[in-house]
């Protein structure tokens, strides 16, 4: 049986697009790990998309992920089926316009391939410890972009 480990990710901009920062928070039994980055120009959605990536290709080896996310826009990509349909189109979505993120959520299912993850939206700004936790360090990170 594959070990648990629970992921929470964020990712921030200051502008939309403008520098951007990302943050994830790992726990594995009494085990705690924080990573974060950032980028000079880029967009929320690709800051979200990032957390989650590097928050994966962190793990050592295959395992059960509950992975928190306040972002819709990851969250549902997996827990409505968008990203089976953009595969399914060529990366087109519904109106047959160029899936955003492209190479992002490409290198995600890679990043996924070794393990089993329960896709969990948290609410934003809310009472969630490491959620809020998580947003630190992405909006921590911004200022580095810089």
């Amino acid at each position: 049986m594959k070990p648990e480990v629970i992921i929470y990710t964020d990712g921030a901009c200051s502008g939309n697009p403008g520098p951007g920062g990302w943050g994830a928070i790992l726990r594995f039994g009494e085990h705690l790990k924080e990573l974060t980055g950032s980028e000079a120009r880029t967009t929320n959605n690709r800051m979200e998309l990032t957390a989650v990536i590097r928050s994966l290709q962190a793990l050592k080896f295959p395992c059960r992920v509950k992975l928190h996310s306040d972002s819709a826009y990851v969250i549902n990509a997996f827990q409505q089926g968008w990203i089976d349909g953009w595969m399914a189109r060529n990366w087109k979505k519904a109106d047959r316009s160029p899936v955003e993120n492209r190479d992002l959520w490409e290198e995600l299912l890679v990043a996924m391939d070794d393990h089993d993850i329960e896709w969990i939206k948290v609410k934003g700004h809310s009472n969630d410890t490491w959620n809020n936790r998580a947003d630190k360090l992405a909006t921590g990170a911004i200022r580095k972009a810089g």
